[in-house]
């Protein structure tokens, strides 16, 4: 399986950059894969955004040399990981998890107010045709018997 970042259709689709099939006319397997794409995003903005709602320089420009940045993101996220270790139970307010209808209740990472500034990039939105041969294999690796999970018919 190979790499790629999880976009929205605020992105142009890359063989590196995978978003959701648009939403007209969709099948089945495309539902499925639009499902699993919607869930990883969701692990990633967790993650992010509770790492950022706790080191808040993660949410501003930092002008340092790019070694010292690492350094910094390095030091926040080994930092945070010794705390959801040491404390595990006090963070879990902060997550994004479903109600029973599999509708998303948002974590209190969400209404921090040092997210306000925050916005969507936007940009061209073009398509291309190596993103999109990319895009079709993950989603029959999604629907195959070695990339589905039980649950995943259930949820479109």
């Amino acid at each position: 399986m190979p790499y790629f970042f999880i976009a929205d259709d605020a992105f142009a689709l890359r063989p590196n950059m995978m978003k959701p099939y648009c939403f007209r006319g969709m099948t089945d397997e495309e539902r499925i894969f639009n499902y699993r794409l919607s869930r990883a995003r969701r692990v990633v903005e967790n993650a992010f955004g509770i790492l950022a709602n706790r080191f808040q320089v993660l949410l501003t420009t930092m002008n340092h040399a790019p070694s010292t940045v690492r350094l910094i993101v390095t030091a926040c996220m080994c930092l945070h990981n010794l705390m959801r270790m040491r404390y595990p139970c006090l963070q879990n307010h902060q997550l994004d998890r479903e109600d029973p209808n599999h509708n998303r209740i948002p974590g209190r990472w969400r209404q921090g107010r040092n997210l306000q500034d925050t916005f969507n990039v936007r940009g061209p939105n073009i398509d291309n045709k190596a993103g999109k041969r990319q895009r079709n294999l993950i989603k029959h690796w999604c629907n195959s018997s070695a990339g589905s999970v039980s649950w995943q018919d259930s949820m479109i």
